[in-house]
């Protein structure tokens, strides 16, 4: 078969008139690999070699644009390539070329996974490096990361989550809260220790909910009891509610 026109379209394509017009989209490398800029002739077996090729690059490209969406972890291109037809010696060969052009790279990837978590979103540390589990990152390149972030940055983090979280929790006894926000951010990813020590120096109190609660369970209980009784079945409702006896019998005292 004869190769009658070689045309130079964009994002390094090339359009090939091949025989009897037959047209084939194809890519800069294999136009280089195979050197057909100039070659006038084309066997069965060098067509077939440019059409496996071409299938290729069209694979490859396709996950050069997945990648440019975001950073991917090596698991996360292999799980993407099970939907195409490649042979296990083009797998190997797709995933090297990223690695060495520098899209693919668990490193690189850990990187830049854990900065974007830990400044534009709640996790913290734990969490962070599950999710990297889940993505496939070794244990050593985890470890080796996250060791990195300074425990300062992540409790002024938890600081400034929890001031946000207790204000929109306000209906809650002090202990309630303290519960509520022990689970809440033990989710997210921060240890027990450091949500307990950011929750002690802090000024959780809001002796309004208290008081609120107080004027709520006496307007209803006094209809059924009153003098001491009245007084010892509001505490036990307090009580239930999460106030601590210290905040209840202050409360009696004021």
């Amino acid at each position: 078969m004869v190769l009658h026109k070689i045309k130079k379209l964009s994002n390094g394509k090339y359009q090939l008139t091949i025989g009897n017009n037959h047209r084939l989209i194809t890519y800069d490398e294999v136009i280089l690999k195979y050197n057909l800029l100039y070659k006038k002739e084309i066997d069965s077996e060098l067509l077939e070699a440019i059409f496996s090729e071409t299938s290729f690059y069209d694979v490859y490209n396709k996950v050069v644009k997945f990648i440019s969406i975001r950073l991917r972890s090596e698991k996360e291109i292999k799980n993407y390539l099970k939907k195409y037809s490649l042979s296990t010696k083009e797998e190997e060969e797709c995933l090297q070329k990223l690695k060495n052009a520098g899209l693919l790279n668990d490193e690189s990837f850990a990187k830049a996974f854990i900065s974007d978590k830990l400044h534009l979103t709640p996790m913290g540390s734990y969490k962070i490096r599950g999710e990297l589990e889940k993505l496939g990152i070794s244990s050593d390149i985890i470890e080796q990361n996250i060791k990195q972030i300074s425990d300062d940055e992540v409790r002024d983090k938890l600081h400034k989550l929890m001031i946000k979280k207790i204000k929109s929790n306000k209906k809650y006894s002090q202990y309630a809260l303290r519960q509520k926000l022990l689970i809440y951010f033990r989710n997210l990813g921060y240890s027990s220790t450091m949500i307990e020590e950011v929750f002690a120096n802090m000024d959780a109190s809001d002796h309004t909910v208290l008081q609120k609660e107080y004027e709520k369970i006496e307007r209803r209980l006094s209809k059924k009891y009153e003098g001491l009784t009245l007084k010892q079945k509001i505490k036990e409702k307090l009580y239930q509610k999460g106030f601590s006896w210290s905040e209840i019998n202050q409360l009696f005292q004021d």
